[in-house]
């Protein structure tokens, strides 16, 4: 339900957009570099403490509002990718942290003074089998002595910390291999050269993503999330909050590519004639909003659910799968609408393209989702 706060939200947002028009988003591109200004300045209005309580400094609201915070980033022409993963990272340390831990670090985010923008998972040997991941941690009296590598971890050159789930009791040693995993809150500015070397991945988006080498780095006990060896069940009670906010920046990416679409075909004329009185034109501009409307219904239905607090695992996972399929189906409408224009990067639709393509690999592959909701909800046969 549309609500005067929602309204509200979306004005603010688009107003603080607008200052970062296409050609800034053009530059950063041409250069590979992070968008420093826009995530102050995002930072500075609040936006991304939404979620974060009010005693802790944040705004205290909903995963419906991060939504729409970050489907009008999107719609805007602009990139959430820079900084959406502190909205759904920072949900870790605030429903599994301890209350020191909480006030040590929530304010500071909440304030800017800290970013939290990396979350070390994925690995170059084990990908979307976290289970199986080889990076320890041996606890050595009030320290974890962290050994391994991490790969596609995003903006962890941009974040002052960063969560990491790393092995502390050995896989042949548990009884599920889901166990016996834990999550470390890791001091980017001291680890970094004392423990962690960077290495950036130049990818078809600009991602700042990047590969972590991780040589014997110190990490306090103090600094463990929630109970050793629960790691893994932390990881997955936040992937619903990350597919329900991706799917809303698929949402905002679908938008702007129908309304580019539309207002070109509109305005260029050819034989004579706007593109967009062809039927050739009209239909997969159609066709696209329709299928980008639909999605966000079920982005829609994964929020509330969410909110209220009650089980939405199939949804939030439909929503995401929905929302990535018609965002991308609107990028290659777009481009076949500019036509040759739509390679060009003054036009912004082959940056955003290359943008929403990568909705259908990450943050979870579009086929991981299929076999969830085969397995999950339509009770067939386990595939891995």
């Amino acid at each position: 339900m549309q609500t005067e706060l929602h309204e509200s939200l979306r004005k603010g947002v688009r107003e603080l957009c607008a200052r970062f028009p296409d050609p800034y988003w053009r530059e950063l591109d041409a250069q590979r570099a992070y968008p420093t200004a826009f995530v102050k300045t995002l930072t500075e209005a609040g936006y991304l403490a939404a979620l974060i309580p009010e005693e802790y400094g944040g705004a205290g609201l909903h995963i419906t509002e991060a939504a729409i915070i970050l489907e009008e980033i999107n719609r805007a022409g602009c990139n959430s990718g820079a900084c959406h993963a502190q909205m759904y990272i920072m949900g870790t340390l605030l429903r599994h942290g301890n209350v020191e831990q909480k006030r040590r670090y929530l304010p500071k985010i909440a304030n800017g003074e800290l970013r939290l923008q990396a979350f070390g998972v994925s690995e170059p040997t084990t990908g979307s089998d976290t289970t199986q991941l080889k990076t320890m941690a041996v606890r050595k009296g009030d320290k974890y002595v962290v050994n391994g590598q991490k790969v596609w971890i995003s903006r962890a050159e941009h974040s002052d910390l960063m969560l990491m789930i790393a092995r502390t009791t050995p896989v042949e040693q548990v009884k599920k291999r889901s166990e016996g995993l834990s999550v470390l809150l890791v001091d980017m500015r001291e680890a970094v050269g004392h423990g962690i070397a960077i290495r950036p991945i130049r990818t078809m988006m600009n991602h700042a993503t990047t590969e972590l080498f991780i040589d014997d780095l110190e990490v306090p006990v103090e600094n463990l999330i929630g109970e050793e060896g629960k790691g893994f069940k932390y990881l997955l009670d936040g992937l619903n909050a990350e597919r329900i906010l991706i799917a809303a920046e698929c949402i905002g990416d679908g938008r702007w590519f129908v309304e580019r679409a539309t207002r070109y075909a509109k305005e260029r004329v050819v034989f004579g004639r706007p593109i967009g009185q062809n039927q050739g034109i009209q239909f997969p501009i159609a066709k696209a909003h329709v299928h980008v409307e639909s999605a966000d219904l079920m982005r829609i239905r994964a929020a509330e659910l969410f909110d209220n607090g009650q089980p939405c695992g199939p949804e939030a996972n439909m929503a995401k799968l929905l929302a990535a399929d018609a965002s991308w189906e609107a990028a290659n409408m777009a481009v076949q609408t500019f036509g040759g224009f739509g390679f060009a990067e003054e036009y912004d639709v082959e940056r955003k393209f290359r943008e929403t393509r990568l909705y259908q690999v990450a943050p979870v592959s579009t086929n991981l989702i299929l076999s969830f909701i085969a397995e999950h909800v339509l009770g067939l046969p386990r595939s891995y």
